[in-house]
């Protein structure tokens, strides 16, 4: 796999997105693994969260490592760093193929999804018009389907839960849903 990274400045946040294919058989091995190196990781300077998200049994062998770091200068370093290079060698044997990651700085993993990933994300003026195009409708329209139903599964009538609930409900449709597919129906308008 080919290590592909989208640069912004030193003091934005940066994002990295590791995937690793294990075979099922080595899946042990590798928790075992990301328990070695999941410590690490978190103690290194600037880190902000750590998740991974594993393979469904069945549908794939890919896990994915997302790490958030205060500035790029920051995950640059980790990436690059002896302890981690060494513990890439230590795993290596059991993926199918190289370790292989993408680093983005803020929101912009929104806006690069697909395989034709260029070499810098897209100007911000197109990411706002994009993102704001989106968010618009669900806002609208969500809460006119979520409230009733958090009314009639007998929570409190409270418009901080309503908020909250409807809040979350739009960054995951936006993040899972809406914005994969919005960007590659605009792919040549947003890189062009």
């Amino acid at each position: 796999m080919v290590k592909s990274v989208a640069t912004a400045t030193a003091l934005s946040g940066a994002s990295v997105v590791i995937t690793h294919r294990v075979s099922p058989v080595f899946q042990r091995e590798y928790e075992a693994w990301l328990n070695e190196i999941g410590p690490l990781c978190r103690s290194s300077e600037g880190v902000l969260d750590w998740h991974i998200i594993r393979p469904v049994a069945g549908y794939t062998d890919t896990y994915s490592v997302m790490i958030r770091y205060q500035t790029e200068q920051h995950l640059k370093q980790w990436l690059d760093s002896p302890v981690r290079k060494t513990l890439i060698a230590k795993v290596s044997h059991l993926l199918v193929g190289e370790d292989s990651y993408q680093v983005n700085s803020g929101l912009d993993f929104l806006f690069m999804q697909g395989t034709q990933l260029p070499a810098k994300p897209p100007v911000r003026w197109k990411q706002f018009l994009l993102t704001w195009s989106a968010i618009f409708p669900l806002v609208s329209v969500l809460p006119l389907l979520v409230v009733p139903l958090l009314d009639a599964g007998g929570l409190p009538h409270s418009r901080v839960l309503h908020t909250f609930v409807v809040t979350a409900v739009v960054v995951a449709l936006m993040v899972y849903v809406v914005m994969p597919r919005y960007t590659r129906l605009v792919w040549h308008w947003l890189h062009g």
